[in-house]
């Protein structure tokens, strides 16, 4: 395991990549910055609306320099990390970057990723990994520090562990499927390494991992954006890769709707957890890596035959998941009030959900001001759980229309203490208990009520938060979150995850020093400290996916 990274130079011609993101204005995110506001305050106004009147244009430049390739201060080093007397006045920035050091996996001497987690007073498992999902905050992280290169090998290697042939006892995968993680196996009789990749044959429950592929794409983009050089991107095999992943989502079959269907177990909630079916999450970054694949595919033979279905797939999935997932207080009186069994084009009741089955939480949860896309739709169900990462992503992706991303942040300032409460941030809410666990997730001992997956606090969707508060500016509830974070963290040695209802508790089988923990920090102390780093994850408005749900009680004043 290497101890650090050499600085190295970029390979490849510098260029402009895109012109489409998130508006905002320097001056005017930095001087809020300085304030210290409390959580409820009045309604801000988002960048984007500061910017341009209420509506994101994503055909407008997001700021000079990073448009023309650049970023405003790039380090010389890994020791070195871009500084600022504001973002190194915590003593833990230091200690995390020190600990995000120590995750480093090198493989045939170059750097390609970081492992789950270094705690080595617990059997490793597979936490001596490098999990593409759980990479992203790290490159992030390392991007931000201008430490571009080991993002670069990682994107490689991921790709070319993709090319390798997929089996599941007896079953190929498809040619698209993207590892869930790779291990670096060195042969001391021979001094070689080589790559061993998981494609879900040694997970947990057997699933492919249906957000690597989203995940591999989208940390694609951020790299091309950030550093300006679209080389990497252009090269055949990224190209290929991008469509072979692209073809595995966008191919026809018995599907009535535009979103995906997947097996629990499939994301980041790698469990049973009762989101198979059409999850937010996987929804969301499908959208995310549409639209960035649009953005980075070559226009050439090839390229143009994906262009269209993207484009197509990208309207019906805006108007199915803004008019069916979204959950305000005029909405789930609909749903209140709902007929069943209608039959014809002009039903209301479109998926047949049954009243009964709204749960008695959700009525006490809904705020008069705020909404949220709810966890999964599919025909007789709706899941009304609150998913974090798939909300966070739809602000960040502009799948939530303006209204809806403000209405996504005021429920969260009014639900504080259930969904951030004393360690932010709770992964799903409310926890499934009793009878329901038992059924749901069949008796899981690591997923019982308020713990991990099952309303478990993750500081690592840290990050996510902090750059949809950005986004729609309120850089000063991701302020408060990251001060709740830094009273915890590092005394409690970076774990993965903590319990109970307010998130008082380090998780019962969390691992310490868990590496997208740490990154997850890194990342919103920078992104708060520099909000020029947004539009690495983040992308504007579309104006060909017009907003198809009207303001609603939600926006009312």
């Amino acid at each position: 395991m290497s101890s650090g990274v050499t600085n190295m130079s970029q390979n490849g011609s510098k260029k402009s990549f895109e012109t489409s993101g998130s508006i905002f204005e320097i001056e005017d995110i930095l001087g809020s910055l300085d304030r210290s506001r409390p959580i409820h305050v009045e309604k801000n106004r988002s960048f984007d609306e500061r910017s341009n009147g209420g509506y994101a244009d994503s055909s407008a430049p997001i700021v000079d320099h990073l448009e023309n390739g650049s970023s405003p201060c790039r380090s010389s080093g890994f020791n070195t990390p871009r500084s600022s007397s504001h973002f190194e006045s915590h003593p833990m920035v230091a200690e995390a970057w020190e600990a995000l050091k120590r995750s480093l996996i090198n493989f045939r001497g170059q750097p390609v990723g970081t492992i789950a987690a270094v705690d080595h007073s617990v059997e490793e498992l597979n936490y001596d990994q490098v999990f593409v999902r759980d990479f992203v905050p790290s490159a992030l992280a390392f991007l931000m520090n201008g430490e571009d290169e080991i993002v670069k090998n990682f994107l490689l290697k991921t790709l070319h562990l993709q090319s390798r042939e997929k089996m599941i006892d007896w079953f190929k995968l498809g040619e698209g499927v993207m590892p869930a993680s790779f291990k670096v196996i060195h042969d001391p009789e021979r001094n070689y390494e080589t790559l061993i990749a998981d494609f879900g044959e040694s997970a947990i429950g057997r699933v492919a991992p249906v957000d690597s592929g989203f995940w591999w794409i989208i940390l694609l983009r951020a790299y091309t954006k950030h550093t300006g050089d679209s080389s990497l991107a252009d090269m055949p095999e990224c190209q290929k890769g991008m469509r072979l992943i692209l073809s595995l989502c966008l191919s026809e079959g018995f599907d009535t709707f535009p979103t995906l269907l997947c097996a629990d177990g499939c994301s980041m909630i790698d469990r049973r957890m009762g989101v198979y079916g059409y999850p937010i999450e996987i929804q969301a970054l499908f959208f995310m890596a549409l639209r960035c694949a649009l953005l980075l595919l070559k226009q050439d033979e090839a390229g143009k035959e994906f262009v269209d279905r993207i484009v197509n797939r990208l309207l019906a999935l805006s108007y199915h998941m803004r008019s069916y997932f979204w959950l305000d207080l005029k909405q789930l009186n609909d749903i209140y009030r709902y007929k069943t069994e209608e039959y014809s084009h002009t039903a209301v009741n479109k998926f047949n959900v049954m009243p009964d089955s709204l749960p008695d939480w959700v009525f006490d949860f809904m705020p008069s001001r705020g909404g949220y896309f709810i966890g999964n739709v599919s025909p007789a169900k709706m899941d009304f759980r609150w998913f974090c990462l798939g909300n966070c992503m739809a602000i960040l992706s502009s799948l939530a229309t303006p209204e809806q991303s403000v209405a996504i942040m005021d429920l969260i300032e009014s639900r504080w203490e259930e969904l951030v409460g004393e360690m932010p941030l709770k992964i799903a809410y409310p926890a499934l208990e009793s009878h329901e666990w038992r059924i749901v997730t069949g008796c899981d001992p690591k997923n019982t009520r308020w713990s991990y997956h099952n309303g478990g606090s993750w500081p690592v969707l840290l990050w996510l938060l902090t750059a949809a508060c950005i986004k729609t500016g309120r850089p000063h509830i991701a302020r408060h979150a990251i001060e709740l974070a830094e009273s915890r963290l590092s005394k409690d040695h970076w774990p993965e995850y903590y319990d109970g209802k307010l998130g008082r508790y380090v998780g019962k089988q969390a691992r310490k020093f868990q590496t997208w923990s740490i990154a997850g920090y890194l990342v919103a102390k920078m992104m708060l400290e520099d909000p020029s780093h947004l539009g690495m994850i983040s992308l504007g408005e579309d104006k060909q996916i017009k907003p198809i749900v009207k303001r609603s009680a939600s926006w009312s004043f």
